[in-house]
C-alpha cells in the first residue's frame, strides 16, 4: 500500500482511474435523471482534481519547501463556476441544480483526496455521496410529501380568480402564508400566482393542490 501513496508510475495510473471510476459512480445517478452535469462531467471533474493534487505533489517532491496544498485549495473554491453552470431558474420560479452543483463539489473534494492517495477516505466519501444521492432523496421526498407548509406555482385566467382560491383555502382551514403575482400577461389571458400557505388540517399535499385545481380560472397548479 505504501508503494501506491509514493509518486510513481503505477501510483499516478491508480490514482487515475480509481478517480474516474469514482466519479462516474455518483456521476451515473445524475446522468440516468438527465441532469446538466452528468456521467462524463464527473468523471472528469473526479480526475482533474485528482492530478491537481498528484502534480501538487510532484512540484514538492521535485523543488521542496513548497505548500502542497495551495493548487487543492484552488480546485476547492474554482469548482463554484461550474456548479453555478449548473442552478437555473425555470420558468415557473423554481430552482434547479442545487443537488448537481453540490455533488459536483463533493466529487471535486474526493479527486483532491484520491489525488493525494487518501484512498480509504476517497471510496468511503463515494460510497456515502452516492448513498446521499440515491437513498435519501426517496427519504426527501416522503418528507417533503409530510410538510404542513406548501409552495403553490398557479397560472390563472385573470387575477380576479385569485379571491375565490384565497376565500376557499380560508374555508378549508389552511392558512395563507404569502401571495406573490409575478406575472400579469392580459394579452394571453393568464396570471402567474406564487402562493405559501400553511396546511392546518394535516391533509396531503395533492389533496389541497386537487382543490384548489378545481376552483374555476385555475389553469395550472403545482408544487415547487
Amino acid at each position: 500500500m505504501e508503494h501506491f501513496q509514493e509518486l510513481n508510475s503505477l501510483s499516478i495510473l491508480v490514482r487515475l482511474i480509481i478517480a474516474i471510476i469514482c466519479g462516474g459512480v455518483v456521476g451515473l445517478e445524475r446522468g440516468q435523471k438527465n441532469r446538466p452535469a452528468g456521467f462524463r462531467t464527473y468523471m472528469l471533474v473526479s480526475m482533474g482534481s485528482a492530478l491537481v493534487m498528484i502534480v501538487s505533489q510532484y512540484i514538492s517532491i521535485t523543488f521542496g519547501n513548497t505548500d502542497m496544498t495551495r493548487m487543492g485549495a484552488q480546485v476547492v473554491s474554482g469548482i463554484g463556476f461550474l456548479g453555478a453552470g449548473t442552478i437555473i431558474v425555470t420558468s415557473k420560479m423554481k430552482v434547479k441544480g442545487l443537488t448537481t452543483a453540490a455533488g459536483l463539489w463533493a466529487v471535486a473534494c474526493m479527486g483532491i483526496a484520491i489525488g493525494i492517495g487518501f484512498y480509504s477516505a476517497a471510496i468511503i466519501s463515494c460510497v456515502l455521496i452516492f448513498v446521499l444521492l440515491t437513498v435519501f432523496r426517496v427519504l426527501e421526498t416522503k418528507m417533503g410529501q409530510k410538510s404542513r407548509q406548501m409552495n403553490l406555482y398557479l397560472e390563472l385566467k385573470n387575477v380576479h380568480c385569485l379571491g375565490d382560491i384565497l376565500r376557499e383555502i380560508k374555508v378549508n382551514q389552511s392558512k395563507v402564508l404569502n401571495v406573490e403575482i409575478t406575472r400579469e400577461v392580459e394579452e394571453i389571458g393568464k396570471v402567474i400566482v406564487l402562493l405559501e400557505i400553511l396546511n392546518q388540517k394535516n391533509k396531503g399535499h395533492n389533496e389541497v393542490i386537487e382543490m384548489i385545481g378545481g376552483q374555476e380560472g385555475v389553469l395550472h397548479i403545482e408544487e415547487y
